[in-house]
């Protein structure tokens, strides 16, 4: 494999800003460092309309494509180690999901740790996509077709959601997922630093998010990969998507193996050349809208 040149120009970037190591950074500065980041995303697409609002007791923000009357819905969980990121931050992926899927976005401003642990986060999600499901018709959405997605750990928790509600939902979109939190694959060390994600950043990650829960981080309430094929049988259609350089690659490859022996369909995408969240700057990194196309056509055949 081949590092992109524009995420090796996008790397040497963040060299060049003197960007502090994420495990040296405390929550609050993180979250600064990575929203100062979202203008690499552009504006997005031209939509129909952008609302804040709160459902079910939790922050989002709703996406409505033009031109599409009760438009199916992806309910999306931004990335960010569930300590850093946010709804607002990633509403230029959104909206270009939401103009090339042709379907209404729900973007998640799910609760963050350390100062909401696990497992609030898939509380939060999981509250949602159950209200889309059963209330989306109140807001002019298609109820009947609804598909949750995310990058990284929004990822994770698509795949939680997935699993926990099974058949209501029409497709999961899982774009770098981190689904073993035990940190224990081999692209953890072979991808373990250089390439924005480190596996001292996960670590960071991780122990913020299950720091004082006593939660295992091989537990399948917090790991979806650890699910036994009985619980991955009734999930919905999945789309993976996985980059070459990413320390989650391989975990994402292993659970795209392990819905599809489960007996899930499932669509795998490989960006062998690309970084761990290349799909969120594509003002810097172009192929980050060839990804966004793909994720959206398999959103697209999904609500078909």
């Amino acid at each position: 494999m081949t590092l992109d040149s524009s995420a090796e120009s996008f790397l040497q970037m963040l060299v060049d800003a003197g960007r502090p190591p994420l495990h040296e950074s405390t929550p609050v500065d993180a979250r600064a460092g990575y929203d100062a980041m979202a203008p690499f995303g552009g504006e997005g697409a031209d939509v129909e309309s952008v609302t804040e609002t709160t459902i079910d007791g939790v922050p989002c923000h709703v996406i409505q494509p033009r031109g599409v009357s009760a438009p199916p819905v992806l309910v999306w969980f931004h990335g960010g180690g569930w300590v850093i990121g946010s709804s607002e931050a990633s509403l230029a992926v959104c909206r270009d999901l939401a103009a090339a899927a042709g379907c209404a976005v729900v973007s998640v401003d799910y609760r963050l740790a350390p100062e909401h642990p696990a497992p609030a986060a898939v509380m939060d999600c999981t509250a949602v996509t159950k209200w889309v499901l059963e209330h989306g018709s109140e807001i002019g959405l298609d109820h009947r077709r609804v598909a949750v997605g995310g990058d990284s750990a929004g990822g994770n928790l698509s795949a939680l959601v997935a699993l926990d509600l099974g058949e209501e939902l029409c497709h999961q979109a899982l774009v770098y997922p981190a689904v073993d939190l035990t940190i224990s694959h081999p692209s953890i060390d072979e991808n373990a630093e250089g390439y924005l994600l480190t596996k001292v950043g996960m670590e960071w990650f991780v122990g913020h998010y299950l720091g004082g829960t006593g939660i295992d981080a091989g537990d399948a309430s917090v790991s979806p990969l650890a699910a036994p094929a009985a619980r991955m049988r009734n999930a919905a259609t999945a789309s993976v998507l996985v980059a070459g350089f990413d320390p989650l690659r391989d975990e994402g490859l292993a659970y795209a193996t392990a819905l599809s022996n489960a007996g899930v369909s499932v669509e795998t995408r490989a960006f062998s050349g690309q970084i761990h969240g290349f799909f969120s700057v594509r003002m810097l990194i172009p192929e980050a809208g060839e990804a966004i196309d793909w994720v959206a056509q398999q959103l697209k055949d999904a609500f078909a």
